[in-house]
């Protein structure tokens, strides 16, 4: 039998509903990238240096919780969990505590998890985000707190056969994990996502984490419900579900969709209402695209939280929260605001720079590279040349090597010297891609390279005509119909020109003495 909160006097079949509103609050769990986990100097899985290390082998007593292993806080992931709350503008705590959530699981050796309840590191933020309806939004962070990451079950052996039972693996337990709870703020799943994917960049930017999500560095587990008002003013609330453990940004925005029409029919089929003891659980199929139920989801009291006695409180003085503060470098939202206006980039190719965080940096040494050697008119003119030839040729190369672009062994001066060099009309377009494919196994400046491939532009004005001569000659047509005045035919004459010249010299130079010798 339902609780009596549980229902309500409208017939859910036949009511007639004038406006659905969906109602989210977003849990994010992350993994912070310390070289050892929490509460032990075991090394951490979640720090490059541990990816894919066998089952079980980052493990120790407190790990494993056997008799008299004691924990002991890790600073630098107190630290990092503080970055993030300054970057997300909340307050940092002067005094917090640990506290213990109480849980059976096979994954949880202690039976308890070191968390944080009543009194967080970090609370009460606030984050503005471009909106989908247009504009912006201001996101409330409730609270950022830190705790201890459980293990893993597994279903495959080695292999991937498939076992019967369940695996144990313990090397994700004990990992620093900072939980960002919002306020319930978002009623689109666009805009949910648009939060997720700024904070992972924030993050990436602050280097908490690497924000894989495969390997689940980010984990986001959405609380979603909908409020339906009937025609008689009446407001429904369904039931809170609470989907766990998504870990794509397709699956976070599926399973908020899937959910704002299931809670309708459920709504229609039941007459639940949101109540005590109504919220779910619920896991989601990436095949069927729909959520699963798990299980009833616990309220606060069913964890029986208590301070935990083996640890000390957090006391964070102005000189540390300042000295925290002080590292805070130029977050993603304003960088990405500065490169489309300082530099005239897209915002798709803003967006591209600041993924990741190794390539804006490298991008801005480059523009500053190029500005140092007068590459090209202005800044923005370097900023915009640079962009492009990193989201091209760049990209295509390190795509090809399966390495970031700043990983590709070209150096920000050389690079600039392809944009100078390429701004002057030394080089051709077709020639960008073999020199900078040159120069990342090579110390020589762009200009020698230049000379040593023979990408150079012709500058023989009788090799340049008798190359014309030979492109016209091969594309009649197009150059009747240049001669006619319909100037877009003149782009295949150029091509023929340019490949003619085995890429020696300049389309934009070859255009105007196609023109010239076209009469036009």
């Amino acid at each position: 039998m339902l609780p009596q909160s549980a229902v309500q006097a409208h017939d859910p079949k036949t009511a007639t509903i004038v406006r659905t509103t969906l109602m989210v609050g977003l849990e994010i769990h992350i993994e912070l990238a310390t070289r050892t986990k929490m509460f032990t100097r075991v090394p951490n899985g979640a720090h490059p240096a541990h990816y894919d290390e066998p089952p079980n082998t980052l493990i120790d007593p407190v790990v494993c919780a056997l008799p008299g292993a004691l924990p002991v806080m890790n600073r630098a992931a107190v630290e990092m969990s503080m970055l993030v709350g300054l970057a997300l503008h909340c307050s940092i705590a002067r005094h917090s505590k640990w506290d213990r959530k109480n849980y059976y699981y096979p994954d949880l050796p202690k039976g308890y998890q070191i968390s944080q309840y009543d009194l967080p590191l970090c609370h009460d933020g606030r984050v503005e985000i471009a909106a989908a309806a247009g504009g912006t939004r201001a996101i409330g962070i409730i609270r950022a707190h830190l705790e201890e990451d459980t293990g893993k079950l597994g279903h495959e052996l080695p292999g991937g056969g498939h076992y019967a039972g369940s695996l144990v693996d313990l090397n994700r337990a004990g990992t620093p994990l900072l939980e960002v709870v919002t306020a319930p703020d978002f009623d689109c799943a666009d805009d949910v996502v648009t939060f997720a994917e700024e904070l992972r960049h924030i993050c990436r930017f602050l280097g908490v984490t690497e924000g894989i999500m495969q390997q689940g560095h980010m984990r986001f587990e959405p609380n979603i419900n909908v409020h339906l008002e009937l025609a008689d003013g009446t407001v429904i609330k369904t039931p809170i579900v609470e989907v766990k453990n998504l870990n794509s940004f397709r699956a976070l925005k599926g399973a908020i969709e899937h959910e704002s029409t299931r809670q309708v029919a459920q709504w229609r089929a039941t007459g639940r209402v949101m109540g005590r003891g109504m919220k779910e659980t619920r896991g989601w199929d990436d095949v069927a695209l729909k959520t699963l139920l798990q299980r009833e989801k616990e309220d606060a009291h069913d964890y029986r939280y208590f301070p935990e006695p083996d640890l000390v409180p957090v006391e964070v003085s102005d000189a540390w929260r300042d000295e925290v503060a002080a590292r805070i470098p130029e977050l993603p939202m304003a960088r990405r605001a500065r490169y489309m206006t300082a530099y005239g980039l897209s915002e798709v190719d803003a967006r591209n720079l600041i993924d990741v965080r190794a390539t804006a940096l490298y991008f801005e040494e480059c523009v500053a590279a190029a500005v140092a050697c007068g590459a090209t008119k202005s800044e923005k003119e370097a900023g915009f040349a640079v962009g492009k030839l990193l989201l091209n040729i760049g990209a295509k190369h390190a795509n090809e090597r399966g390495i970031g672009v700043a990983e590709c062994g070209i150096g920000a001066a050389q690079l600039a010297g392809i944009v100078a060099l390429r701004e002057a009309g030394a080089i051709g377009a077709q020639a960008v891609d073999p020199l900078f494919g040159a120069l990342t196994s090579s110390d020589d400046d762009a200009k020698a390279a230049a000379e040593r491939l023979g990408l150079l532009v012709v500058r023989d004005e009788g090799q340049l005509q008798a190359w014309v001569d030979a492109g016209i000659a091969a594309n009649e047509q197009a150059a009747n119909d240049v001669r006619a005045g319909k100037m877009a035919a003149i782009g295949r004459i150029v091509g023929a020109v340019v490949k003619l010249s085995g890429g020696k010299v300049d389309a934009k130079t070859v255009h105007e003495a196609i023109k010239s010798r076209l009469g036009q």
